[in-house]
């Protein structure tokens, strides 16, 4: 087990190493793997990226984001101006469908609304108006609803998908699907490792929600 000094060290060297949050005046603090992150970046998209770039680090369990994003005059727009670019950007995205997502702004934060059939096409959507100029943060409500195959095809579907990432260990995660709704049980080492396992998840046909019981550990 890494001591709290080292767990913070490691994740400012992330932090550092990671280019899209590189430069950010980010503080960080570690106790028992929680990893609090504090400060204040010009772009929501720095924000998010320091806290994906925290969440790679092995040890970290949970990341507290109290980042707060504070723009230069120069980049400031209202949230008419915001909603017409998420707007555009949802329309020339191609992975996300035409007129199912929804984008409401208010004071800076996005919301997403609407459905979709894949967590691609949601995952998509979101990643569309993230790097948006003058976005303080997204929020994503857009609900998956897709045809539902056999739960046996997509529990074999989701295990092949973890045993083909390199990072992950299928035998240790038990995969249980009913109606849509997935739920993944076991361990992995690392943070990166759980979230590879519920991406596979996500990928399968017909999944709409995934409960993600797995732990972090050596």
């Amino acid at each position: 087990m890494k001591t709290d000094t080292q767990l913070q060290r490691d994740v400012i060297d992330e932090l550092r190493w990671d280019a899209a949050a590189r430069g950010a005046e980010i503080g960080v603090a570690a106790k028992e793997g929680v990893v609090t992150l504090s400060g204040q970046v010009p772009t929501y998209m720095q924000k998010y990226s320091a806290v994906k770039a925290a969440e790679k680090v092995i040890g970290v369990t949970v990341v507290a984001d109290d980042i707060e994003v504070k723009f230069s005059s120069d980049v400031r727009r209202s949230d008419t101006e915001i909603a017409h670019a998420a707007s555009e950007a949802l329309r020339s995205d191609i992975q996300v469908p035409d007129a199912v997502v929804k984008a409401r702004v208010d004071n800076g934060w996005i919301t997403l609304d609407g459905e979709t059939e894949w967590n691609y096409q949601r995952a998509s959507a979101e990643r569309a108006v993230r790097n948006l100029a003058g976005v303080k943060g997204v929020t994503n409500l857009i609900a998956i609803k897709p045809k539902l195959p056999s739960t046996a095809e997509v529990s074999r579907k989701i295990k092949e998908a973890i045993r083909r990432a390199a990072e992950s260990d299928a035998d240790h995660i038990i995969v249980d699907a009913i109606d849509g709704q997935v739920t993944l049980r076991g361990k992995v080492r690392t943070w990166s490792e759980r979230k590879d396992a519920e991406n596979a998840a996500w990928s399968a046909p017909g999944v709409r929600e995934v409960v993600d019981h797995i732990t972090i550990g050596i």
